[in-house]
């Protein structure tokens, strides 16, 4: 069994590094799993299981833990990018832009109290800085943001080191430009120039990870007592929360009618000329004359008398209806022809993101795009609207022209279950390059860097957005792409757990206290203050502000709550749609504030 005591004790071993790895994982979900009234660590509880491990001395080769944290952040933002990037320009437009704005006051805010609290209550002191952001990503619950300080202080120790910076400016030490993550053996310092004092520097990594850890409890729960309190303050009743918010968000209904065509200024025109018909999501399906059934084209020609139906919002249909002439009981549907009505799904790679024009599915096949449906909504229909993978397509048309159709669209539900890894490997390496480009920003000691935790995000972002180039789809199915991201986080947390535990109960015990306050401030006074003024002053529904709230901190269980304290699910379209600018705001801010305050120019 000697093989069996190796395999536990020889702790320089890839396959130890990959059982402990492993444990802390299993051990983190499952505990990470466990609800006290509804509330508990999520995915958190991989980084407490991980500090544990690396306590109690069961760490694994750093090399290997370097490779998985690294490697697990890139799953892990790029992920998020892919999910989000459709949504986030359009986040940022109409009732979007509000949300946004608030959402970033609490993302400044924090900055600001991080940087007031490291001046006056922890002394300004250089060596407390890592610690400082490490409890601002910790209060904000907020991982990669964790990464890119950490990255940030690399990058900047080895800028000095290649002489991009003047020497006065920080302490340098040796450091491997193979990485840009930090262990508190990499950052002990070497050669220093003459005239400084020891690196302040020399423990980042490690004080990063245990500051994050400290502050990361409150910055769930102060989260969930801050929507409390607002609540509480401002009086708010959930059920007329509700039904306001039903009344205003209530999406557009598609209908179908049957309208009897009277008016006389109408007769000899195509269906193409009919006023407003184009641009407002009404499509006219069938026609019915002298009681045969065809299919409507856009160059069939009206009679007086004639019966179409039309399927579209209610409100354009009741508009066409003032133009066209009045309903009728006859319905073109029920009567007997060979048109039939199916649902297709988009599948075909050569097909996606093509408009209802550019498809001219009308011109080849004689048949009618009523209603496309996508994430469960029912979307009007016009020339313009662009399909994507996994779309729903309602088409009326001859029966014998519908397997063209199919053929063209696809139809293949297999074909969305498998995920394009060839697109979705490049979006990775453009990130792993663009978060490596410096970028000068004047004013600034050194350039600054997206690194592994913006890079790779931003880059995702666009290419949702663009969504195809040539052969390249960056489609990722739903089910993929939660497993990979949830892959890359707890590899991420437990690499992060089991390099930091070494020194993390010294630290829990010397400046634990200190530290959970700090982090306390940080997380529930931006929250607390901007939750009041968004519902006092701008009167953002309850619904929408806890979504809003939970979006600011990235915090997933801040949203589990909220939707069970709203008994509704509102709080999500909020929640998804401040999310990518917090994001982005949350991993660039640290960066800047670390070479702000790092790398003062003498």
């Amino acid at each position: 069994m000697s093989w069996f005591k190796d395999l536990w004790f020889q702790t320089e071993t890839i396959p130890h590094a990959i059982l402990m790895v492993v444990l802390v994982c299993a051990i983190g979900l499952a505990l990470g799993n466990l609800r006290i009234r509804g509330v508990g660590l999520g995915i958190g509880g991989v980084l407490f299981v991980g500090l544990a491990f690396g306590h109690w001395g069961w760490s694994a080769n750093s090399e290997v833990l370097h490779f998985l944290r690294e490697f697990g952040l890139i799953l892990f933002v790029f992920t998020i990018g892919i999910q989000v990037g459709p949504g986030f320009f359009a986040s940022l437009k109409r009732n979007g832009l509000p949300l946004n704005v608030a959402a970033a006051a609490i993302v400044l805010l924090g900055v600001g109290l991080t940087v007031v609290q490291w001046s006056y209550v922890m002394g300004g002191r250089k060596s407390d800085l890592p610690a400082a952001v490490g409890l601002l990503s910790g209060a904000t619950t907020n991982t990669p943001s964790m990464a890119a300080a950490t990255a940030a202080f690399a990058d900047l120790k080895q800028s000095v080191s290649s002489g991009s910076v003047r020497a006065t400016s920080l302490p340098a030490s040796g450091l491997d430009s193979s990485t840009n993550f930090l262990s508190s053996d990499e950052l002990v310092a070497t050669t220093l120039p003459s005239g400084t004092a020891a690196d302040p520097f020399s423990h980042a990594a490690s004080d990063i990870g245990a500051a994050y850890a400290i502050a990361y409890p409150f910055g769930i729960f102060g989260v969930l007592l801050a929507m409390i309190l607002v609540k509480l303050l401002c009086r708010i009743d959930i059920h007329q929360e509700q039904r306001k918010l039903s009344e205003k968000m209530a999406h557009p209904a598609l209908d179908a009618i049957n309208l009897e065509v009277i008016n006389p200024a109408l007769s000899g025109k195509k269906i193409s000329q009919i006023p407003t018909l184009r641009d407002r999501g009404v499509v006219v399906t069938r026609l019915m004359r002298d009681g045969r059934v065809q299919v409507a084209s856009k160059d069939t020609s009206l009679q007086v008398g004639d019966v179409l139906t039309a399927v579209g919002p209610t409100q354009d249909l009741a508009e066409l209806e003032l133009i066209i002439g009045q309903r009728t009981s006859q319905d073109a549907r029920t009567v007997s022809s060979g048109i039939d009505v199916r649902r297709i799904l988009v599948s075909n790679k050569h097909t996606v993101g093509k408009t209802i024009d550019e498809l001219a599915l009308g011109d080849k096949y004689g048949v009618k795009v009523t209603r496309v449906l996508r994430s469960g909504f029912e979307l009007p229909v016009t020339p313009f609207t662009r399909l994507q993978f996994g779309d729903r397509v309602v088409v009326v048309g001859e029966t014998a022209s519908l397997p063209q159709v199919v053929h063209e669209l696809g139809d293949s539900p297999k074909a969305l279950d498998k995920p394009l890894l060839v697109p979705i490997l490049i979006g990775i390496a453009l990130g792993v390059i663009l978060g490596s480009v410096p970028i000068v920003i004047p004013g600034l000691p050194v350039p600054l860097k997206l690194g592994l935790a913006g890079g790779p995000l931003i880059v995702a972002i666009v290419l949702s957005r663009v969504y195809r180039i040539g052969p390249l789809i960056w489609y990722m199915p739903n089910g993929a792409n939660m497993m990979l991201r949830e892959i890359g986080i707890i590899l991420f947390l437990a690499s992060v757990g089991l390099l930091s535990g070494e020194h993390f109960m010294t630290t829990l015990q010397s400046k634990g206290l200190q530290w959970i306050l700090i982090g306390a401030v940080i997380t529930f006074v931006p929250v607390l203050v901007v939750g009041l003024l968004a519902r006092i002053l701008f009167r953002i529904n309850y619904l929408t502000l806890v979504g809003l709230l939970s979006g600011s901190m990235t915090d997933p269980p801040a949203l589990a709550f909220a939707q069970s304290i709203t008994g509704s699910d509102a709080p999500t379209v909020s929640y998804a749609t401040v999310y990518p600018l917090v994001m982005l705001l949350r991993v660039l801010s640290v960066q800047v504030l670390v070479i702000l305050l790092a790398s003062p120019v003498s």
